[in-house]
């Protein structure tokens, strides 16, 4: 099958490999031809996924008809701040019933909707699948076991990405909750950050847990009042995801967090940065989307004051600690 990923960053290059190692042929689109013309070049993708090799065989470009020329299914691996801006060069490309899957984890800064939201009706298409979990891209592209979701409200577009997806190295669960799944892929993100500045204080395994935990706690609250099943928080991409982001040395999110514990500015953190880091993004957001719905979350509430209140991350995480208390 001819498959083609629109997003050329870490996760959407460990994707095309993994496709490419299965026999699919695998066009990956870019917006930018000179970078395009550099991986071409090295066989690496220095930016994004640095150190993996890249096989001849994956074709590289930045010209929407040709990417969308042959293709049988398509992957969106675009980050969330970008999303709606590359689904619009889409548009019109993608024939009704070829099959979508989005594999970004963040929401819309303007109207708070999901990924697949926003692509069903950018593209005009019925049917975005998801495919989230914990499922960092440089583990993948080296081969190391990995279990994820693909969720949708049909099973059937959900097993057609499964099997596409599932290899010797990477298994595929299927869900028909793709608002559950979405909703824990980003705001897992937004609780990294939190327990990065943990980590950058000093602070233990304790307090580590107690974040993860209440965590947890925020996004299934969150999660469920947008109508998702509960029980999917307590999965892959629910508590899973979660897990590997708040502890992974690969983790972006957390990474910001611990820098902003030790004392560096938000903005001097954003700029050496190569990569976007969707829980700064997101904790906006989600502190929106939350106070929307009347739902507590004093954990997303620090983070958004860390990434946009210059929030003094010491007094934050004690002013959690010394809450009103209340039943868990």
């Amino acid at each position: 099958m001819n498959v083609t990923v629109i997003g050329d960053g870490g996760w959407g290059t460990a994707l095309g490999l993994l496709l490419h190692q299965k026999g699919h042929g695998v066009t990956i689109w870019g917006p930018f031809p000179d970078y395009l013309d550099d991986v071409r070049a090295r066989r690496e993708n220095t930016r994004y996924l640095p150190g993996i090799a890249i096989p001849p065989g994956i074709v590289w470009t930045a010209d929407t008809d040709e990417a969308a020329r042959h293709a049988e299914a398509f992957v969106l691996a675009v980050p969330s701040k970008f999303y709606a801006d590359v689904c619009q060069r889409f548009q019109g490309r993608i024939a009704a019933g070829t099959p979508v899957v989005s594999v970004t984890k963040g929401l819309c800064a303007t109207t708070h909707r999901r990924m697949s939201e926003i692509a069903a009706e950018i593209l005009r298409h019925e049917a975005v699948t998801v495919l989230s979990g914990p499922s960092h891209a440089e583990e993948v592209s080296r081969g190391l076991p990995t279990a994820v979701v693909a969720a949708a409200r049909d099973r059937q577009h959900a097993e057609f990405f499964q099997k596409l997806f599932t290899g010797p190295r990477f298994r595929v669960y299927t869900s028909c909750d793709p608002v559950g799944v979405e909703l824990g892929g980003a705001v897992k993100n937004v609780i990294a950050v939190a327990v990065g500045v943990s980590d950058g204080l000093g602070f233990g395994d304790n307090t580590r847990a107690a974040l993860i935990t209440r965590g947890l706690a925020e996004m299934t609250r969150l999660a469920t009042a947008l109508g998702a099943q509960p029980e999917t928080l307590a999965g892959l991409s629910g508590v899973g995801d979660l897990i590997v982001t708040c502890t992974s040395r690969h983790s972006r999110n957390r990474g910001v967090g611990e820098r902003l514990g030790r004392g560096e500015k938000i903005e001097q953190i954003l700029a050496s940065m190569k990569m976007v880091a969707e829980g700064v993004w997101n904790s906006r957001i989600v502190r929106g989307l939350a106070r929307e719905r009347g739902i507590d979350m004093p954990i997303t509430e620090q983070v958004y004051g860390f990434c946009y209140e210059n929030l003094d991350p010491q007094r934050a995480l004690v002013a959690l600690m010394n809450r009103d208390s209340k039943p868990e």
